[in-house]
């Protein structure tokens, strides 16, 4: 049966604090991103880490508002963009098209509900999104990537990861949350409270379990902060 009518799967669909139906909501997401990050300069950092070729095929999990997809899409034959969010998808279609970009596909779906038709993918990127998902349920995301790349596919994987101590969780999350403050508005800031309250960040060493039981092998970590992790891994 398909996955989304499995009676037992996790809801994917559904955001804790962010209303990801509210078709407002991908520009005001766009536009206080952009303070923070240079979406071209990270796709190409992302296609030069993961060696990409023309001839290559990537899927993005959790693709956003296209901020790597589009940029990224340059670098590669195609790029098949995955989200849970259909005002999301819709935002980043319209600006493909205004862009010019004809090699990405979109698709709506998650982690858990992607169904991958036709050759493996030789790539696979997800930046700031495993997390809205229940550690067991990362698990199986996880392996859900691995069974669609391609044998040495690349995957790299960009989230909130947590690598602080325990009894100094407290500091971090504060600060990390008056950061974003300092860039953004009250609002999008207040949107960190909600993720380290009711999303489902995890540990370093639990995440990178996590990616080994799935079939991958860390080929490096780099700790951008105590509270974000970029994983470049390969299928085993």
């Amino acid at each position: 049966m398909p996955r989304t009518t499995v009676p037992w799967l996790y809801n994917e669909f559904s955001h804790s604090g962010v209303n990801q139906a509210d078709p407002d909501y991908p520009a005001y997401y766009e536009a206080n991103m952009r303070r923070f990050r240079d979406f071209e300069k990270v796709a190409a950092e992302v296609a030069a880490a993961l060696e990409l070729t023309k001839d290559d095929l990537v899927v993005d999990l959790g693709a956003g508002t296209g901020a790597f997809a589009i940029p990224g899409a340059r670098h590669c034959r195609k790029i098949i963009a995955v989200d849970t969010s259909r005002p999301m998808l819709d935002f980043a279609a319209e600006k493909a098209r205004a862009a010019g970009v004809t090699n990405v596909e979109f698709a709506h779906a998650g982690f858990l509900t992607y169904e991958h038709a036709g050759e493996n993918a030789d790539a696979a990127v997800s930046i700031m999104a495993l997390h809205h998902l229940p550690d067991f349920w990362k698990t199986v995301a996880l392996s859900n990537v691995h069974a669609f790349l391609k044998p040495g596919g690349r995957f790299l994987l960009t989230d909130v990861v947590f690598s602080f101590p325990p009894d100094e969780y407290e500091k971090h999350l504060e600060d990390e949350a008056t950061q974003i403050r300092r860039l953004t508005d009250n609002a999008f800031a207040d949107e960190a409270y909600v993720h380290y309250r009711d999303e489902f960040s995890t540990y370093d060493w639990i995440l990178e379990g996590m990616l080994d039981r799935a079939g991958f092998t860390i080929e490096k970590k780099t700790i951008h902060s105590p509270t974000r992790i970029t994983y470049m891994a390969k299928n085993k």
